[in-house]
């Protein structure tokens, strides 16, 4: 029999407790009905910022009732206190189900209205699916796989689980009464396809941040769950970094160039007035974007009340660059976060029925407890993390959505959006802006058309007004087009090696990891200094490499630096010269704002080189990107008048990419071939044949109000091309993290742990993985939720050694 729990009302009376979780370190149990009303109090919190805090409480309300199934009592109970004799299996007792299934048959029957239907499907997905992805409304089978679990799934002892709800926790009438606010929240709503199914992630996010928040809360033994407001941190920002800003304009040389720099943070500062919307920021290479971008966020955020700043740019290299420049003007350690990535891996675990279904918080649990979800007032994230909190399968994604509501949220190199992810891309910052009341920075010196495109980005307008004249003025490199003749790794060692006291420091990006490899080893051979930078290397590494050129820059001598095109968005690094092998136009430009980037001389020379040893065919878009620019290059040759005499002019990157998205426009809404299909269609769009076939194969009328297939996209979306797995590797004080991790930590200290471990993680491709697997050189932590990297297959000079295989040196992200 299960052991029964009771406390004591104020009149001396023992109510009995139903159990929600047993804490691990002192088995102290959180009862049911406690853990029910904070999770809707935490999720109230987080749906206000939408103006849905019932909508967002009512699934924190039910999320868990089938809790009071006695079965599952039974099981929690055998699990902790007598697991030699379990009565039930492992997730063998769904608690999920029921109250999406109560909500269900009280708001979705023929005389509900339209609001109370919409009501029920929001809230009853997210309730039966807070373990596992939202559930399609209607599959590419044509079928309901979310009608087959709130209609058709048997749960033993539903009434008596009702019955026990309403005796607990709230008596039906009162129940009707917050339901009939969640309604009125519901009414207000846009009826568009594409709005409702945000809506319903954004729900979702605030039930499984309720959730995870308050069980972690439970097991630290935290009472407090008030947020931080945020806004003394700003004004404090805001001082500093004006600060900051006076300095750099007593002390810096009266320069036209630094004028300029004024002038367009000024420029940002005055438009932060504006109201909320999508903004292109169009500040050119070295013009003080970060700091720029950052003053219009501090202001806006003061002047407009919001939450948090959210910095996303496109590369893990970047990130500590940025958030260090930030840290260091605020100066403050605590409050700035950098998620580089996902160090758990932890996807098979996330089933129907996950770890947490327990109830009993043990090591494994704690890991995914520890997770971050994004709220801190400053975060730096990547593109990868951006797209997977709206798209990716897994929770820990979706956790973070609704802190993305009422923030700032500045996109860095925004052109590096994923050709297939653009629609998606849109659809999420339209939503941003247009319900989510998050104002947008999209931030580059190359802006993308990304207004001209199938699911079109709604700019409002640009922010800085004088950009031709602004582009004039930071000029500092002449675009030299060799591409006439291809050339060889050979044939480039040869040229810098005859010419390296002119060329002075040289940078050489090449579009393939092995290709870099090889014309470094060659460089090396002859007794050139070089260096080189790759994505198999943690980005611990990289930084400690990029130390080391930047003095080896102030010095002024002759040296080589080979790498990828990671180092092209926002690496603050300065080269005499710069040989670009031909790519698209945005990475020429990136690429060229590596030469002479602090403007020491008036002008220095970037290369663009044809390589013949480059294999494109696993890199479409960097094929498809060099397929443009190529057609470009000889019409600017021809009247360079028509482009300013600039092949980095507006015009001419407005003409490539026109023709770039033109090339690739069937790859725009996230073609899957298996599904004969889109991903965005499948989400965003009516389905109009979808749903005649459903109706034709079940000779019903479709009953359902939304229609999006959210498990299939979550199941096939992923920003790369294939999925990718996180490694610690073994270099400085990784090995110190992956025992710490193993060490039984509380879960403030597991979380800093984690984010920590980010920096000594690379992300792997399967054909990687495997291999290392072979060679039996991971080792595998919580059931595979994390991998390590022995010792002898971590390189001081290359990164992850794959012992001369190069076939998988590209294959790294």
């Amino acid at each position: 029999m299960v052991k029964l729990h009771y406390t004591t009302n104020e009149r001396g009376k023992k109510l009995l407790d139903y159990i929600a979780h047993i804490r691990e370190s002192d088995e102290e149990v959180q009862p049911l009905k406690i853990h029910l009303l904070e999770s809707k109090e935490l999720a109230e919190h987080f749906g206000e910022k939408l103006g849905l805090k019932y909508v967002a409480g009512l699934c924190g309300l039910l999320h868990d009732i089938g809790k009071y199934n006695p079965d599952f009592q039974q099981y929690i109970y055998d699990a902790v206190f007598d697991p030699e004799n379990m009565t039930y299996k492992r997730g063998e007792i769904d608690h999920s189900t029921a109250g999406g299934k109560l909500i269900f048959e009280l708001l979705h029957q023929e005389s509900n209205s339209l609001y109370e239907k919409l009501l029920a499907e929001i809230v009853s997905n997210a309730i039966i699916s807070h373990h596992s992805n939202l559930k399609d409304y209607l599959s590419t089978e044509r079928e309901s796989p979310f009608l087959s679990r709130v209609l058709k799934k048997e749960i033993p002892n539903y009434n008596l689980v009702k019955e026990r709800f309403y005796e607990d926790v709230i008596p039906p009438s009162d129940l009707q009464t917050y339901i009939q606010n969640a309604i009125n929240e519901i009414q207000k709503l846009p009826l568009n396809n594409t709005t409702l199914v945000f809506i319903t992630k954004y729900i979702f996010s605030c039930l499984i941040d309720a959730d995870r928040t308050n069980t972690r809360d439970f097991e630290s033994g935290l009472t407090n769950n008030e947020t931080e407001e945020h806004s003394p941190l700003f004004t404090k920002y805001y001082h500093s970094l004006m600060q900051h800003l006076e300095d750099l304009k007593k002390n810096g040389e009266k320069t036209h160039i630094n004028q300029l720099r004024e002038e367009m943070s000024d420029q940002c500062e005055k438009f932060a007035f504006n109201p909320s919307d999508i903004y292109t920021l169009s500040i050119p290479t070295g013009g003080g974007k970060t700091l720029a971008s950052f003053r219009y966020a501090l202001r806006h955020s003061l002047e407009y009340q919001k939450q948090r700043i959210i910095y996303v740019v496109p590369y893990t290299t970047i990130i500590e660059q940025n958030a260090n420049e930030i840290r260091n003007i605020l100066n403050d350690n605590e409050h700035i976060l950098e998620h580089h990535s996902n160090v758990i891996d932890d996807d098979h675990k996330e089933a129907e029925d996950d770890i947490l279904d327990d109830g009993y918080i043990d090591k494994k649990q704690k890991l995914q407890l520890a997770r971050d979800q994004w709220d801190s007032p400053v975060i730096f994230t990547t593109l990868v993390q951006f797209l997977n909190v709206f798209y990716a399968k897994g929770n820990r994604n979706t956790r973070r959505l609704h802190n993305l509501a009422n923030s700032v949220i500045i996109f860095d190199e925004v052109q590096k959006v994923p050709a297939k992810c653009i629609s998606l891309f849109n659809e999420a910052v339209n939503f941003l802006k247009d319900q989510a009341r998050s104002s947008v920075l999209l931030c580059t010196a190359t802006q993308p058309t990304l207004e001209n495109v199938p699911h079109p980005i709604h700019i409002k307008e640009e922010i800085i007004q004088n950009l031709a004249e602004v582009a004039d003025a930071f000029k500092r490199v002449d675009i030299i087009d060799k591409t006439d003749k291809p050339v060889t790794n050979q044939d480039l060692a040869d040229w810098i090696l005859a010419d390296i006291e002119q060329l002075g420091s040289t940078l050489v990006i090449l579009n393939t990891k092995s290709v870099v490899k090889e014309l470094y080893e060659l460089l090396k051979e002859v007794n050139i200094p070089v260096y080189h930078l790759s994505t198999s290397m943690c980005a611990a590494h990289r930084k400690e490499s990029l130390e080391t050129i930047r003095a080896k820059l102030d010095k002024d001598e002759p040296f080589v630096c080979v790498t990828t095109q990671l180092i092209e968005a926002g690496v603050d690094v300065s080269f005499e010269c710069v040989i670009r092998s031909v790519a698209g136009l945005d990475s020429i430009a990136q690429a060229a704002g590596r030469g002479n980037r602090h403007g020491k001389y008036q002008t220095k020379p970037v290369y663009i080189i044809q390589h013949s040893q480059e294999k494109l065919s696993r890199l479409k878009e960097i094929k498809v990107g060099k397929e443009a620019s190529s057609s470009l290059l000889p019409f600017y040759k021809k009247k360079p008048e028509k482009y300013n005499y600039s092949l980095l002019s507006q015009k001419a990157m407005r003409e490539y990419f026109l023709n770039f998205y033109s090339k690739i426009k069937g790859d725009l809404p996230f073609h899957v071939p298996e599904l004969e299909n889109n991903l965005t269609t499948i989400l965003l769009e009516q389905r109009e044949e979808e749903i005649a076939s459903y109706q034709s194969a079940t000779s019903t009328k479709y009953p359902l109000v939304l229609r999006a297939a959210l498990d299939t996209v979550a199941q096939y979306f992923h920003v790369i091309e294939n999925n990718t797995t996180s490694i610690i590797v073994p270099y400085g004080s990784g090995k110190e993290i992956i025992a710490k991790l193993n060490s039984n930590q509380p879960i403030d200290e597991l979380s800093s742990s984690l984010k920590l471990a980010q920096q000594y993680s690379i992300q792997v491709y399967p054909q990687v993985f495997h291999y290392l697997a072979n060679e039996q050189a991971l080792v595998s932590h919580f059931d595979g939720m994390i991998y390590e990297l022995k010792d002898g297959f971590y390189d001081e000079e290359y990164g992850i050694d794959l012992k001369g295989n190069s076939q998988l040196d590209d294959l790294f992200f």
